[in-house]
């Protein structure tokens, strides 16, 4: 049922950091409901907004990481935190 799908060990770690990220901004949600706020970005957003933005910069990211450049994923991995933890901080 699952043969269309390479499960490796990298890919489930992936996709279960996303499922806790998202389980973890659902109960803080719960917890502390956020309102609208305008950081550096030109748009009001929420936390989940942010989220959301953030994820698909961290794939644009490594994008750009594999096509202009030979050097490690890890490294694409600690811009693409760093660049979340800031938008989610700041943004």
């Amino acid at each position: 049922m699952l043969d269309w799908m390479n499960w490796t060990q990298p890919v489930a770690i992936f996709f279960a950091v996303i499922a806790a990220i998202l389980a973890g901004m659902t109960v803080f949600e719960i917890v502390s409901p956020c309102v609208e706020r305008k950081g550096f970005l030109p748009i009001a957003t929420t936390r989940g907004d942010r989220l959301f933005i953030g994820l698909l910069s961290a794939a644009y990211i490594h994008l750009v990481f594999l096509g202009v450049s030979e050097v490690s994923l890890w490294i694409a991995l600690a811009v693409s935190v760093v660049w979340g933890l800031v938008l989610l901080r700041w943004g």
